[in-house]
């Protein structure tokens, strides 16, 4: 892959103490793509300042600009738009293209599982994480040699460790061996980089987490929160070792986060999704976005805006729809259907009434934010915070990971800890699960991951790993030895002057 020294636009955030913008002259992984369809005029805004890179890397206040930059990144178009639903939900069972049938019809071929090389969201996802990946090496490099203190910049580097075993996480799940940079190019000869074998992909992404780990802090203060957490490094650990299929280590490393004191279920499943919750108890690890009044290029999420009730104000673009499969997925009465699925025609608790008449019959509530906290001017619901890990996931893998190792009575009582939060007060729906078959109880855990987690971008790949990606996936035309990945992008295999080679069938 090529690299080249490039000005980018970093916005940084200083934690809920807001926004401002900043640019660094500094060495970027490839090319920005911008998505064809729809409006992304935020990136193209100018940068409101720019320090080159000779008179950067001096001080604390630069290492603090450079950390909070790569966080910013996290919420941009690549990493949580257009680009992340097509790889990453798309393909799923569980969600359709949605909005008008002759808009950004590029979605159906990932429904179909045709999509090209060529196309562009592959080429921005790839980017958003190797960009991503840039930022923490960047971080990772530079800031030992700054004099400043010694544990923040320990706790700056292992950060920098978190994001990169994230992102190197969502690649190696979306297209298998990848390019693994864990340092900025020394020259031109380390420009391109072959596609390395994703066991050792997945050995660097370990490494990092464990280093990251032992460096983090449990929690911190009300200026810091939606930084990565001790808790947030076991937690993606975990589920890294689940794609790996390291059952002892998901169920050590999950025990670690439940004994930690630092989380639990929050109690209103439909409310942990609203703005108000955001950072819960709950909450390991969110993608942090904000509306500010004052400045409007660092209210740039599109997050929940592509994924909006169509045709109402303050709604959206429709994007990423439930489908009917999903809908018919829960138990009866399970009332985490209602709080995921807003159905045409329905009232909202936010009192928010949804046409009976319109483009598709749901959207996603998970990204519904209520339509009188719109702004004019700004992108709609750009005050979502986007949920990457929660608790929930964790007890789910603990459970697996219990049930394969032959400990039933733990695999139960953490996946009705799941149940009973969903069940509420009532008594008449979701019974507990009672099954001590292992095949039965890893199916129920299964079936629990699926209604817990619809539309928060991991179905697709839990339905890979777990070996029943033809049964699920094979209508829509998903193929075995073929399917598990995506393509590499085109325009990759170009920039590297043929060093990457495709994938398989593609």
């Amino acid at each position: 892959m090529l690299l080249s020294n490039i000005r980018i636009n970093m916005n940084y955030i200083n934690f809920r103490n807001h926004l401002r913008k900043t640019s660094l002259y500094l060495g970027l992984a490839g090319m920005l793509i911008i998505p064809s369809a729809c409006d992304e005029s935020f990136l193209d805004t100018d940068p409101q300042g720019k320090q080159a890179g000779a008179v950067f890397w001096q001080n604390e206040g630069d290492a603090t600009k450079a950390v909070n930059a790569m966080y910013a990144n996290l919420r941009g178009w690549n990493n949580t738009a257009f680009a992340a639903i097509a790889v990453e939900n798309i393909g799923s069972d569980d969600a359709e293209k949605g909005s008008t049938a002759s808009d950004a019809t590029f979605f159906n071929d990932y429904d179909r599982f045709v999509v090209s090389s060529n196309d562009a969201q592959l080429g921005g996802f790839w980017q958003g994480q190797y960009q991503n990946i840039n930022y923490a090496n960047q971080v990772i490099t530079n800031i030992p040699a700054i004099s400043m203190d010694e544990t923040l910049k320990a706790r700056y580097i292992a950060e920098a460790k978190f994001v990169r075993a994230y992102s190197y996480f969502r690649l190696v799940r979306a297209f298998g061996d990848v390019p693994l940079r864990l340092a900025i190019p020394k020259d031109a000869t380390e420009y391109n980089l072959p596609r390395t074998p994703k066991a050792e992909v997945y050995a660097a992404i370990e490494q990092d987490l464990t280093e990251a780990a032992a460096t983090l802090p449990v929690n911190y203060g009300a200026a810091d929160v939606g930084r990565a957490t001790k808790g947030a490094a076991q937690s993606l650990h975990a589920k890294v070792a689940m794609y790996q299929a390291k059952w002892q280590q998901v169920f050590d490393l999950t025990n670690a986060v439940m004994t930690s004191g630092q989380y639990s279920l929050f109690p209103q499943y439909d409310a942990l999704f609203r703005v108000p919750n955001e950072n819960s108890v709950e909450s390991i690890f969110e993608i942090q976005n904000e509306l500010f009044t004052a400045n409007k290029d660092a209210s740039n999420s599109q997050y929940s805006q592509v994924q909006g009730v169509r045709g109402v104000v303050g709604g959206g673009w429709g994007f990423n729809v439930p489908t009917e499969a999903l809908a018919d997925s829960f138990e009866t009465g399970d009332p985490r259907r209602d709080a995921t699925i807003i159905f045409r025609g329905e009232t909202t608790p936010s009192g928010d009434v949804i046409p009976k008449i319109g483009d598709n019959p749901m959207y996603n509530q998970k990204s519904y934010v209520p339509f009188s906290m719109f702004v004019s001017g700004f992108n709609e619901g750009v005050q979502q915070n986007i949920r990457v890990i929660r608790y929930a996931d964790v007890l789910l893998m603990n459970a697996e990971a219990a049930n394969e190792l032959g400990n039933t009575t733990q695999a139960l009582a953490s996946l009705e800890m799941v149940r009973a939060r969903a069940r509420g007060t009532s008594k008449n729906v979701l019974p507990k699960v009672t099954t001590t078959n292992k095949a039965a109880l890893r199916n129920a855990i299964w079936h629990e991951r699926h209604v817990e987690l619809a539309m928060e971008n991991d179905r697709y790949f839990d339905v890979i790993r777990q070996g029943r990606a033809e049964q699920i996936f094979g209508p829509k035309g998903w193929k075995p030895n073929k399917n598990e990945v995506w393509p590499i992008p085109q325009n990759e295999i170009e920039l590297s002057g043929g060093i990457l080679v495709q994938n398989p069938g593609y």
